[in-house]
């Protein structure tokens, strides 16, 4: 089963390190970012959950909720949680997916539909597809997913910008160019004509090219 962008994010029953969870309801009315990895007690991932704690407020300020995933027992991540805090300085306070039964990253197309096993033996290298970040709307719809190679460390603060983008561009009729961090300029989508952009930006905005036009961000 292959995802695309604004596939609905199967659902799913898990145990997690704060018990059992269905992941739809837990979601709620507000966005989601899970993030996989493929084995407990490796470095990179080690700081990538430190790192995803100590901004975790961040995330609460977007209305969004963070969870991890890892191909391991929930006990194991228990234990991880005391190596991530002693060497990261940050406490893991969202859950943490225990996917033994590599059930979760199967659904959501990390590992094949076939892959035989469980966690049991297997290494980081046999699961290294399983590092992929979803942010997931209210509407229960994947809006941005992004696989990074197991040596390479993920961006989250790319993360918060993507979120910041995608809840702004949810809300008005705009698109954040290159590089776009909150509180910059945007542009007008081309489907909104310059009669109705009047209405809604009444000071104006720049025009590069008939279907390139910058505006403030809106408030």
């Amino acid at each position: 089963m292959s995802l695309r962008i604004n596939d609905t994010a199967p659902n799913f029953t898990a145990k997690t390190t704060q018990g059992t969870i269905d992941f739809h309801h837990w979601i709620g009315d507000g966005w989601a970012v899970l993030f996989s990895h493929p084995k407990d007690f490796t470095p990179v991932c080690t700081t990538e959950l430190g790192y995803m704690a100590k901004i975790e407020p961040e995330f609460t300020r977007r209305n969004a909720k963070l969870i991890g995933l890892s191909v391991d027992p929930v006990g194991n991540h228990e234990k991880w949680a005391k190596d991530i805090e002693e060497t990261q300085g940050s406490t893991v306070k969202y859950p943490m997916i225990g996917d033994e039964d590599l059930a979760v990253a199967k659904l959501y197309n990390m590992l094949p539909a076939e892959e035989p096993g469980t966690s049991e033996g297997r290494t980081a290298a046999t699961n290294a597809t399983v590092r992929t970040v979803f942010v997931i709307g209210p509407d229960k719809k994947i809006k941005m997913m992004l696989t990074y190679p197991m040596t390479t460390g993920r961006n989250f603060d790319e993360i918060l910008r993507v979120l910041d983008s995608i809840q702004l561009t949810a809300k008005h009729k705009v698109a954040t160019p290159v590089n776009w961090k909150n509180g910059e300029d945007v542009i007008i989508v081309p489907a909104v004509s310059d009669e109705d952009a009047k209405k809604v930006y009444p000071e104006g905005w720049k025009t590069l090219k008939p279907y390139l036009r910058i505006v403030k961000q809106p408030s």
